[in-house]
């Protein structure tokens, strides 16, 4: 049985994939779906560099603005309803661009990740939350290792929310939260070709820090003050993004402005590192310096490459 095709483009946070897709799909009469988790939150735009109404307007995107601000979003909803949109535009003859930065979403997606389904239990977390007030993460994280080392190896103390869901599933799934792929490494869940683009560190520090910089001209504070003035909470898991977190301190007086720029550019750039470092891990992307030619260049490159990819095989 063939796979459906999927083309993903994927990099840390300011490297220049939104444009990329945009201008790929465009080129191939096909459609975006986003594989970043908090671009799902309506309301989210300025804070998570979402593509603009005009940029949407173009090329159509799905996974994007779908939720309200208090929802929460994880692993098996995107999977859910991104493994749905492939296959919908497969059958009707498109190669879709997925283009992400959420590192576990797309691996997930193009490994094949099988995710366990253990009910959550409400009276259970409140008690590891409670535990983690009086003993300490590292006491509640110690509880994981016992019952499910592999787990807990994988999942930092401070990760506590998964160390938390770990728990909950071995306690009431009896199964543990260790991933199972449905296919080995080198065979993935599509036939896909996924482009990396990437870029000298210090440059994407600076388009990292020029980003921040641009989203408070742009009204970041005027769209978190309008997000917590609508009563969506701080302790939203939307409001837990970079961006969000840092502002809403600095609009309740607990930081001061340059602090949560600083802070917010700082976060960022370490997030950027902590995602090349989870990509690098994948063996079968094909990377692209975009710091050492001009956007045409990248997008003629990009093209040839997928279409002989797909051509060696008669599929394109």
């Amino acid at each position: 049985m063939s796979r459906e095709k999927l083309i993903v483009i994927l990099g840390p946070t300011a490297v220049g994939k939104t444009r990329l897709s945009i201008d790929l799909a465009a080129r191939m009469h096909t459609d975006i779906l986003s594989g970043d988790s908090m671009l799902v939150y309506k309301g989210f735009n300025i804070g998570t560099a979402k593509p603009t109404a005009e940029e949407q307007a173009g090329v159509k995107h799905f996974l994007i603005d779908i939720l309200p601000a208090e929802a929460s979003f994880n692993v098996t909803d995107f999977q859910a309803r991104a493994v749905e949109r492939i296959r919908k535009l497969n059958i009707c003859g498109c190669i879709p661009i997925l283009a992400g930065g959420t590192g576990l979403y797309i691996k997930s997606l193009i490994e094949g990740y099988r995710f366990n389904t253990a009910p959550g239990n409400a009276a259970y977390r409140q008690e590891l939350e409670h535990l983690a007030v009086e003993k300490g993460k590292g006491y509640v994280h110690a509880m994981l290792a016992q019952v499910d080392p592999a787990a807990a190896s994988r999942l930092h103390v401070n990760d506590f929310r998964r160390v938390i869901r770990a728990l909950e599933v071995y306690h009431f799934g009896r199964e543990t939260i260790s991933q199972d792929k449905q296919q080995a490494a080198d065979l993935l869940a599509y036939d896909v070709y996924v482009v990396g683009l990437c870029r000298a560190r210090a440059d994407l520090y600076e388009r990292i820090n020029a980003r921040v910089d641009a989203m408070f001209t742009a009204g970041l504070e005027d769209e978190v003050s309008g997000l917590l003035r609508a009563g969506v909470p701080r302790t939203a898991q939307a409001m837990q993004g970079i961006g969000y977190k840092e502002t809403a301190a600095y609009l309740c007086g607990e930081i001061t402005r340059d602090s949560a720029i600083g802070q917010i550019k700082k976060s960022t750039r370490n997030f950027a590192k902590r995602q090349l470092t989870w990509y690098r891990k994948m063996p079968y992307v094909h990377w692209y310096d975009v710091g050492t030619m001009p956007e045409k260049s990248l997008l003629e490159m990009v093209y040839n490459d997928i279409a002989g990819y797909f051509a060696a095989k008669g599929e394109f």
